[in-house]
């Protein structure tokens, strides 16, 4: 059974930091269109995870 992107657990910003030092690393600084789209989702979720975080703090 598959679960809807909804139902997935959400990644905290660290880890989602380590993906995207993961992912800039193995490239080699120099991002292909696919790893451009993943870089960007990942920095965007990234975002989200350490704006709620802020507000959980609060």
């Amino acid at each position: 059974m598959t679960q809807s992107p909804a139902q997935l657990p959400t990644p905290d910003a660290d880890a989602l930091n380590a993906a995207i030092r993961e992912l800039w690393v193995r490239s080699g600084g120099q991002l292909s269109p696919d790893e451009q789209r993943i870089y960007q989702a990942l920095v965007v979720r990234w975002a989200a995870a350490q704006q709620g975080e802020e507000q959980l703090a609060a």
